[in-house]
């Protein structure tokens, strides 16, 4: 097939990330993209260069964050699956104007007290403005200081929109149910925010993206929300290399730190892992070769020496994308520099994040332990750590 000259319909300088394109008719396209914190659908016609773009439904004003459509050929009916603040998905129907609710899957939820959750913004060090997620605590009061946990999201090339953000590994309205603050934030290098926003990781891994995360720590503690003595910070993947960031580098920031499935030294990672084009190619830009210095000097590993974070380092046996070796790394160099307070847990049989029952609830408990014991109730390094065994918590019976 013999095609023209592409053309770019997405609008100049567009602020946000296209995720999904269809056709409305032989003429015109929709699209669901990204927004900030937001979702949209809209429609924009082959002519135009995407000046002529029509947002037909908005995340902001339904109040509901969405997924790319399922239509009619017609595209009359649409089904999309959307989520809000006070509940994970859930099927909805858009009629052109208006959207309807047609499932209610977690109807308890209605019988929960859940946290309040805003966007926010605030200026890096460099004037830069960056947005992210706030849930307060239940019950909260302006005026009190609460302990926070920064919950961190991976790729970098991601990004949270104001949607239920909780899920095992990410408890935010577990966390606000006992009365932390939960901060989810959009650094730089996530998307949703244009082409140039997400290129600021590229070439440069824990440069001013991890500098935006401890810039959103500070923002909060002047706010008068987070405690600055109490602030733990976890997250998995690209998440869980910040959290190993702010475990060495970054240490003065944060009491506690949960590292999944994360990255601990850029050297080994390119030898083990199973994306080593996409690393170099979409994430460093250089051949190993060429940048063993900067790898090596923004490796977690490299700064282990001086933490004073308790640091709860767990993942999967069976990961092929960030290998099992990059938690032993960091967990090994804490332990042999006399540091008093980490801890290695790994789950048989398991990959790139926990797919099994037993190994979420394990996570979810075990974070959750982790964070009170050493962000709540603010107990020393040097002191006994939660216990190892957890499974009285499963709610399971096991036969002997």
């Amino acid at each position: 097939m013999k095609g023209g000259e592409p053309i770019n319909l997405t609008q100049p300088n567009f602020r946000g990330h296209v995720d999904w394109v269809g056709w409305k008719d032989n003429t015109t396209l929709f699209y669901h993209s990204k927004e900030g914190v937001e979702t949209t659908l809209s429609t924009v016609r082959l002519t135009g260069n995407g000046v002529n773009r029509k947002v037909i439904l908005d995340s902001k004003k339904t109040g509901v964050v969405f997924g790319p459509p399922s239509t009619t050929m017609d595209f009359k009916h649409t089904a999309l699956v959307g989520q809000s603040p006070k509940f994970p998905g859930n099927v909805f129907y858009f009629n052109g104007k208006k959207m309807t609710k047609l499932t209610n899957v977690n109807p308890w939820l209605a019988d929960r007290k859940l946290g309040k959750q805003e966007p926010i913004q605030y200026k890096a060090r460099d004037g830069r403005e960056v947005e992210g997620l706030l849930i307060y605590p239940v019950d909260y009061q302006a005026g009190t200081k609460y302990p926070m946990v920064v919950i961190v999201h991976g790729g970098p090339e991601s990004n949270y929109s104001n949607g239920w953000l909780s899920r095992y590994s990410a408890p935010g309205q577990n966390l606000s149910g006992k009365g932390y603050a939960a901060f989810y934030p959009n650094y730089r290098a996530s998307t949703g925010y244009g082409v140039a926003y997400a290129g600021y990781g590229y070439n440069n891994p824990a440069g001013v993206e991890f500098d935006d995360i401890a810039d959103g720590i500070d923002y909060l503690i002047d706010q008068g929300i987070a405690d600055r003595d109490r602030v733990g910070l976890g997250g998995g993947s690209y998440g869980g290399y910040a959290s190993g960031w702010f475990a060495t580098y970054y240490t003065k920031y944060v009491k506690a730190v949960c590292m999944f499935v994360g990255i601990s030294d850029l050297i080994s990672k390119r030898g083990t892992s199973d994306i080593p084009y996409e690393m170099q190619y979409v994430h460093l830009g250089q051949k190993l070769e060429d940048m063993w210095d900067l790898s090596l000097k923004r490796s977690p590993i490299y700064y282990a020496h001086q933490s004073k974070t308790a640091t709860l380092i767990y993942g999967g046996l069976a990961d092929t994308r960030v290998d099992p070796g990059q938690s032993r790394e960091l967990h090994r160099r804490m332990k042999m520099n006399g540091h008093p307070a980490v801890r290695l847990v790994q789950y048989p049989g398991e990959g790139h994040g926990n797919r099994k029952q037993p190994g979420r609830i394990d996570v979810l408990y075990r974070i959750l332990d982790w964070y009170d014991w050493y962000v709540k109730d603010a107990k020393p390094l040097e002191g006994p750590m939660p216990p190892l065994d957890i499974s009285d918590k499963y709610g399971l019976e096991l036969t002997e």
